[in-house]
């Protein structure tokens, strides 16, 4: 199985968007890198924060795109472009709607199910059955007319407890995920929330 070569983590810059329910990918890259010792930098090539470090065993490049979350795959697509690599070696971190806060799902391919950023992805990519998911729960609100400000908000003291913990989940996995995505699948959804 192919290891991951390049890690996306997505949101929106600037300070007005740190630490929402839409930046909960970025906020995990970033500990990625730091994680690490991956200096992240800005690059206009790539259009956005990008490294190079090893997770593990495995070398990876990381990628923050700074273009907002709509063309989060101008960056995604310039990097795997330059550098030759496959979908099947891209693991793109990202807020999901469709799972509570605190729950933490890895998978292989599929659609968008909405998500601006993936689907920005998919389009640049030309592919969707690629590509792995890292898929943070955030939750939704009850009322769908309130879904702008409820992603880009910041989470209540309970939410943002269940995301950090699920996001902590995550950086202990990473390795195995970097290594062998198919197989740490199994491990990463078989672990729930301490909710």
């Amino acid at each position: 199985m192919a290891a991951i070569k390049l890690i996306a983590g997505l949101g929106n810059p600037g300070a007005e968007y740190e630490h929402t329910r839409h930046n909960a990918g970025c906020d995990l890259l970033f500990e990625i890198a730091r994680r690490y010792g991956i200096s992240l930098q800005s690059s206009s090539r790539f259009f956005g924060l990008v490294g190079q470090g090893r997770v593990g065993s495995c070398d990876v490049r990381l990628v923050f795109p700074t273009t907002y979350m709509n063309l989060s795959g101008q960056a995604v697509g310039a990097v795997a472009g330059f550098y030759r690599i496959l979908p099947e070696e891209i693991l793109v971190i990202h807020d999901e709607l469709d799972l509570e806060p605190g729950s933490l799902r890895l998978k292989s391919g599929g659609g968008h199910a909405g998500h601006n950023g993936l689907k920005s992805i998919i389009s640049s990519l030309a592919s969707n059955a690629g590509f792995y998911r890292l898929r943070l729960g955030i939750g939704k609100p009850a009322d769908r007319s309130q879904m702008l400000g409820y992603v880009l908000g910041r989470p209540d003291r309970q939410d943002r407890a269940l995301i950090d913990e699920a996001s902590g989940r995550a950086l202990e996995a990473i390795e195995s995920v970097v290594a062998d995505p198919q197989k740490a699948m199994n491990v990463v959804n078989a672990v729930k929330s301490k909710k």
